[in-house]
């Protein structure tokens, strides 16, 4: 009956190794996704202020920072991009879930969330800053940034023309 017992406890053993290399495993590569996400997020915003820059003849848009290496980032802490166009400011905030993965504020699952907020003199004078979430979402097909507006629920890709849709809001 001992050896038994033994033989079933050792089995159990040998199966938790297994799955703590799986967990181990799926940590990495969620982590290597978010490192991949954030680039992919500072792309974004580069492509949209490059494009706009190369049609504008009095004016340029800043990009802060204007170059990201996602290894230089911390793994756990916030990460802010901003986009200046003569006071009229995008901001981006961001950082991991808390889980690997989670659907606590948004029903598709999603690895990184955060907010852009827009906003002006004007806007500040009155004390509106126009705020959307973002997510990194894990689709069944796909990965990709979303927004998510808390007031309206309207969501979508957050892409280029996003950013022009909220610029033109601020002009």
């Amino acid at each position: 009956m001992q050896k038994q017992r033994l033989q079933k406890l050792a089995r159990s053993l040998d199966a938790l190794a297994e799955k703590d290399r799986t967990v181990v495993q799926r940590t990495r590569e969620i982590r290597s996704l978010r490192r991949q996400a954030a680039l992919d997020l500072h792309g974004i915003c580069a492509d949209f202020v490059r494009a706009l820059n190369n049609l504008l003849a009095h004016t340029a848009l800043d990009l802060d920072p204007a170059e990201f290496h996602p290894d230089h980032a911390p793994e756990d802490g916030m990460l802010l991009f901003q986009i200046n166009a003569r006071g009229r400011i995008l901001q981006l905030k961001f950082e991991a879930t808390p889980e690997l993965i989670s659907t606590e504020n948004f029903r598709v699952p999603y690895i990184l969330e955060g907010s852009i907020r827009c906003f002006n003199q004007q806007l500040l004078e009155q004390d509106l800053i126009e705020e959307q979430l973002l997510f990194y979402t894990i689709e069944k097909t796909r990965t990709l940034w979303r927004f998510f507006d808390a007031r309206t629920y309207r969501s979508g890709k957050f892409d280029v023309d996003y950013l022009i849709s909220l610029m033109e809001q601020l002009v």
